[in-house]
């Protein structure tokens, strides 16, 4: 399943060349992640009474087309969940056209918040937590 969530370009994110900054990106891609969980029934009161809070590990952005002021895109999110302690996030930036503007891949776990080490099974921990986890592709 695929999560989408719509923003508009605002001035302040603009860069010298006017278009949005490289950085703001990352902004749209967390704020795009956290609605996700928002959206699969995830409260931050109830991942923090686990003890375990997300991280994200790696981020690759690939431009495609400029985004600026005014504009409206769609940012994608999409968990791919396999074995292990990691797990993949793909993200699309898409105009009101339809024209990919930027796609972001994410790896991301859960950080046990005591002992500060990934815990094993994000994806069993994501499922326990979330009231719809089809969002999460679970």
């Amino acid at each position: 399943m695929t999560f989408s969530i719509r923003v508009t370009v605002r001035g302040y994110e603009l860069d010298t060349q006017g278009h949005v900054n490289g950085a703001v990106y990352h902004q749209y891609g967390d704020h795009a992640r956290w609605e996700c969980l928002r959206a699969a029934g995830v409260s931050i009161d109830d991942l923090k009474s686990t003890g375990a809070g997300p991280v994200t590990l790696e981020n690759t952005i690939r431009y495609h087309r400029e985004l600026r002021d005014g504009d409206e895109v769609e940012v994608t999110c999409a968990f791919e969940w396999g074995t292990g302690k990691t797990y993949r996030i793909r993200q699309e930036f898409r105009l009101a056209d339809g024209g990919l503007a930027a796609e972001l891949t994410g790896v991301g776990g859960l950080l046990d918040l005591q002992a500060r080490r990934l815990l094993d099974d994000p994806q069993d921990r994501w499922r326990a937590l979330a009231h719809t986890p089809a969002v999460l592709g679970l």
